[in-house]
């Protein structure tokens, strides 16, 4: 499951979700808002996103994590919205029966998620400047 929220992140929540007699290990990857960024200090973040389409390359994503790594279960779920220093802007949680298997898949499913789903991230800084970055993606939903 992937999927892009409005609402702020319940890891715990999710984690429930992932529950399973069979799982030996459950990994899990909070992103959050920091404070700097190449050496500017960032005030906030914003994240807008296209949910549809965000929504179904995040779902491939987990469906190849879920097959690659032999997965028993997998969930990711990416904020929108204009967020604050310190809250968590994505939430990543897998679980499978050997730890090898949750660890590299939950690594796979966020440097994926990073490169090919098309949410944009706007940083506001100190300064008062703002910049839109990461913004192109690899893949079907390329940028030009």
């Amino acid at each position: 499951m992937f999927k892009i929220s409005p609402e702020p992140i319940a890891p715990a929540a999710l984690q429930r979700t992932l529950a399973d007699a069979r799982a030996g290990a459950c990994v899990t990857f909070e992103g959050w808002v920091r404070n700097r960024n190449e050496g500017q200090p960032v005030l906030s973040l914003e994240y807008e996103a296209y949910a549809p389409l965000a929504e179904k390359e995040g779902g491939r994503i987990v469906a190849e994590a879920r097959e690659r790594f032999a997965l028993l279960s997998a969930v990711c779920v990416h904020r929108v919205g204009h967020l604050q220093l310190g809250e968590m802007a994505v939430w990543v949680g897998v679980t499978a029966e050997h730890r090898g298997a949750a660890f590299d898949a939950c690594r796979y499913i966020i440097d994926e998620a990073k490169a090919r789903v098309p949410i944009w991230k706007k940083e506001h800084y100190a300064s008062g400047a703002t910049a839109w970055i990461n913004c192109a993606v690899r893949g079907e939903h390329a940028i030009p």
